[in-house]
């Protein structure tokens, strides 16, 4: 399958499935074709010793003490867009929701609401997909559901996740907990995810293509961890890009964030999908970006520790922590002028996660 859309050529597929190209009301109906569903397709992508079961609960042995827990929902469109599709999205946005607390991803459990007719090739291909995100991630699916609605009440497939994660001794990780004199970094170009989207709906073309950065962080995250730094919050900033997630540091810690527009990274199909669509790259969504706060005096090294990293490598550190004009974020411009980046009202890009 390409990002155009699906294909079986090559895939193997029992009979039964085969006799049912499309979903009907009956895969959700627990019955024969809602076993034959997780016979043939759910269970040879995610087989493990905690799901073969198949019971309506997975047991699960987890180390003692704390463990991080965030649930989500996928309601992307379109559902395959360049450099990913909703299946690798909802499994690399829970881990990451899951990373951002300092906690090694362990367990993942997924519900997926079909829509009656939805092509069975396609479905196949996107457990695929997050089959080899989980893997990717080395996290394990451990129970699941699947319901069906009628044709016109839904858009293919929507995805609702749940992940399990185990926290380190010590770690406290919390946007409360940054100060004045800190520093911000950010791991790559933003707006990439967001700007992936769009260009697809509008039907833009740019003299290359932009691509999702869905990507799992906790790898990331933990070389950051492994490095002794005294990391004191992370985000992914998924919807409300960076300004939500700039705005919820200086809110929750009663600071100020000064950022420099000039050190943003943004890549130039990007800035210029933006321009022609006019929207700011600080508030456009991304899914493989984690926003870092770590004492000025550890900024070096943490760059160094994420540029080692396939997904960091272009780094950098965008702004700092300031005692000054608490809660609020403000950017220094090109022209030497700062303007205040605030949190939007509404959503600038729905369906887009």
């Amino acid at each position: 399958m390409t990002d155009g859309g699906a294909t079986i050529d090559g895939w193997v597929c029992p009979i039964p499935l085969r006799d049912q190209p499309n979903i009907v009301m009956g895969h959700g109906g627990g019955g024969k074709l809602s076993a034959e569903l997780i016979e043939h397709l759910f269970l040879p992508a995610f087989s493990n010793e905690h799901l073969d079961g198949l019971g309506d609960a997975s047991v699960l042995s987890l180390p003692p003490g704390k463990i991080a827990m965030s649930t989500d929902s996928f309601v992307v469109r379109p559902r395959i867009f360049p450099g990913g599709n909703i299946g690798e999205l909802a499994i690399n946005g829970t881990v990451n929701d899951v990373a951002m607390a300092g906690a090694a991803p362990k367990f993942i459990s997924v519900a997926m609401i079909l829509e009656e007719g939805m092509p069975i090739d396609e479905l196949a291909w996107l457990v695929q997909a997050m089959a080899k995100a989980a893997e990717i991630a080395g996290v394990q699916l451990v129970t699941g559901d699947t319901k069906v609605v009628d044709k016109g009440h839904g858009d293919g497939v929507y995805i609702n996740t749940t992940g399990i994660g185990v926290l380190r001794d010590g770690v406290d990780i919390h946007p409360r907990n940054v100060r004045p004199g800190d520093a911000v970094l950010v791991n790559g170009t933003i707006g990439d995810h967001g700007m992936a989207i769009m260009s697809v709906r509008e039907g833009l073309e740019f003299e290359s293509t932009i691509r999702s950065d869905t990507a799992a962080l906790n790898h990331l995250v933990a070389a950051l961890l492994d490095g002794g730094l005294d990391v004191r919050a992370m985000r992914d900033p998924t919807r409300g890009g960076l300004a939500a997630t700039l705005n919820e540091f200086a809110a929750a810690a009663g600071v100020g964030v000064v950022v420099d527009e000039l050190s943003l990274p943004v890549a130039r199909a990007v800035a210029s999908a933006c321009e022609l669509l006019g929207m700011d790259p600080f508030y456009v969504a991304n899914e493989g970006k984690v926003v870092v706060v770590v004492p000025d005096g550890q900024a070096e090294r943490a760059l160094d520790i994420m540029r080692s990293n396939e997904l960091g490598e272009k780094a950098v550190r965008i702004g700092e922590i300031v005692a000054n004009h608490p809660g609020l974020v403000v950017a220094k411009t090109a022209i030497g002028a700062t303007r205040v980046v605030d949190t939007q009202v509404g959503e600038q890009l729905p369906r887009i996660c």
